[in-house]
């Protein structure tokens, strides 16, 4: 049997822990506010039209990227998330359909897709995201995102890689305010997709301008 002069501090500890644990539930339960990219705006000007599909696969990631939580990292080692916020989908998916969207608008192939019209596609984009964040400077207040992915192109019918090319870009972000972040994400992906495209298709024998 608790002594009674033990019992009220123990009882006082014991709804302190619950309450805590109720607020954690609560905060697990919010709704967070969902943010997508935008397929690059500028379409980089392509001569003739190739009759030959393209597949691209989803990028590899570590699991620390495999989420559609933003990431933010505090330090070099260390991978945390915006609290209040969510990409659409896991942020492999989205850049996917980033990149099918970006090859499709230039109109110089046939078909773009995740998976083949048939038994192979005639060209297969395949690729590791390494970088996709926001992280914070030394000084504690200069705030950078990042993008890196690399990509190899590989030929269908005999599986020979055609190229490989490693995209990235980085700007400074004013803050931590989940709308500069999203910002400064957005535009080193755009910058890094519409080179990995022109790449490509420059690598699939189009000739394209800048």
């Amino acid at each position: 049997m608790i002594p009674k002069r033990r019992a009220l501090p123990l009882l006082a500890a014991m709804m302190l822990s619950g309450c805590a644990a109720i607020t954690a539930i609560g905060d697990a339960t919010t709704p967070l506010q969902a943010y997508e990219l935008r397929a690059p705006a500028e379409i980089p000007a392509v001569q003739g039209r190739l009759q030959r599909d393209l597949v691209i696969e989803t990028p590899t990631t570590s699991g620390a990227l495999d989420t559609d939580r933003i990431m933010i990292r505090p330090a070099p080692f260390q991978a945390a998330y915006l609290p209040q916020a969510r990409w659409t989908d896991a942020a492999p998916v989205m850049l996917t359909t980033l990149m099918v969207r970006g090859f499709e608008d230039t109109g110089g192939l046939r078909y773009v897709g995740r998976r083949p019209l048939g038994g192979t596609a005639d060209y297969t984009l395949i690729s590791e995201l390494t970088d996709f964040h926001v992280e914070l400077g030394d000084d504690g207040e200069t705030v950078t995102a990042r993008f890196r992915l690399s990509a190899q192109l590989v030929r269908g019918d005999d599986m020979a890689i055609l190229g490989s090319r490693t995209v990235q870009a980085r700007t400074t972000v004013p803050s931590t305010d989940t709308a500069e972040v999203v910002a400064g994400l957005d535009a080193v992906t755009t910058r890094a997709l519409r080179e990995l495209t022109v790449w490509a298709l420059g690598r699939m024998g189009l000739r394209v301008a800048g």
